[in-house]
């Protein structure tokens, strides 16, 4: 049969994955794990995707059937991927085209947008899932390090990895859609080097806000999200681990202003109990915020598969969210600790690590909302 292109919004059974804006023409992948899935038959399908980026190339992989087909970094300019071909023409087939690649908050340029496929066959609607979960975190939700070997230590996009991912895995085994929403040392009040700035909750509220520059707001990126469109029914909260690393880090001078940031320890190594009491508010209030735009939700916070300095912290802010606003869908589970057999590349954890804590999350699922 002869190929033919499509937009986007001509196949609307074309499911995208990811949040994003609802512009199809083109479809615009921001976070880590988005993309496009589609049921098709068809001999081969192609998509064009157009790749910019300054520093930090984005990188994908194909998904056939269940089974982790291809990975690949993408080149800047337009071109067209093969995802398939010479496949049986009238079996259906699931494939899932996404990025590996978190949002890239120092890469002004970095972008990834696919604008068409190609192919020789029909698409079939995708099933709704069982579930929807969305994941919040830093670089081990991101999935750094779980690509590559122990002793790399370059900072740069080929060790990131969705398919390596506790969160892909923990929705794949449970049969349910995710989002993930992620960055690299960042934390729930600061980043590991004392940035305040660099807190996810700051921009949870748009649709991708930890990018800057004139392209990605032209894009859409600092827009309000729709949470409406989405509602998902646990929302999975990895954060704290950075925060922890703040107090062993050097104090960080905003350039615009020149104030000096620092959460401390005390003479005895310590935390000091003022920035500590900061830490523990901003859990309380994302807890506030994450409750308000989505009402119905589950609320797991989840920790220490990079160490454990913030439990108490963690675990007293939520039991003290729960008494205040009178809410007992909110959970604390801890992840099991990555050591040096399960450790992966950035001294990050390794997909054994990932693997580890996907298995501790399935088994929390499966007692609690399944």
């Amino acid at each position: 049969m002869e190929l033919k292109d499509y937009t986007l919004e001509e196949i609307q059974e074309i499911k995208v994955l990811g949040r994003t804006t609802k512009n199809r023409e083109p479809l615009t992948l921001f976070w880590t794990g988005s993309g496009i899935e589609c049921n098709i038959k068809a001999s081969e399908l192609w998509v064009e995707v157009e790749v910019d980026y300054e520093e930090y190339e984005p990188w994908v992989s194909v998904v056939v059937n269940g089974a982790y087909i291809s990975r690949q970094m993408l080149d800047k300019g337009r071109k067209w991927i093969c995802l398939f071909r010479g496949m049986t023409q009238d079996k259906v087939k699931n494939i899932k085209f996404l990025k590996e690649v978190q949002a890239m908050s120092a890469d002004d340029k970095h972008c990834l947008q696919i604008h068409a496929v190609r192919t020789d066959g029909t698409f079939l609607p995708v099933e709704e899932k069982a579930y929807k979960l969305e994941f919040i975190g830093d670089s081990i939700t991101s999935g750094e390090g779980s690509m590559g070997v122990i002793l790399e230590e370059d900072w740069i996009s080929m060790w990131f990895s969705t398919q390596n991912n506790y969160a892909r895995m923990t929705a794949d085994s449970l049969g349910a859609e995710y989002r993930i929403l992620s960055q690299s040392g960042w934390g729930v009040y600061t980043s590991w080097d004392n940035n305040p700035k660099a807190a996810l909750p700051l921009y949870y509220e748009k649709i991708c806000g930890v990018i800057k520059g004139e392209k990605n707001k032209a894009l859409g990126a600092n827009e309000p999200n729709d949470f409406n469109a989405w509602q998902p029914d646990v929302v999975i909260i990895n954060l704290g681990t950075n925060d922890g690393g703040a107090f062993h880090s050097p104090e960080w001078k905003d350039p615009s202003t020149g104030k000096l940031y620092k959460q401390r320890l005390n003479e005895d190594g310590i935390f000091n109990e003022e920035d500590l009491t900061h830490f523990k508010e901003a859990v309380i209030e994302f807890l506030t915020q994450l409750r308000k735009y989505n009402p119905k939700a589950q609320l797991l916070w989840i920790y220490g598969m990079l160490g454990r300095p913030m439990l108490d912290a963690i675990q007293e802010s939520i039991d003290q969210y729960k008494i205040q606003e009178e809410d007992e869908k909110v959970a604390f589970l801890l992840l099991p600790d990555t050591n040096s057999e399960t450790v992966g590349a950035r001294q990050h954890p390794g997909v054994r690590a990932h693997q580890a804590a996907a298995s501790v999350l399935i088994e929390w699922f499966e007692r609690y909302l399944i």
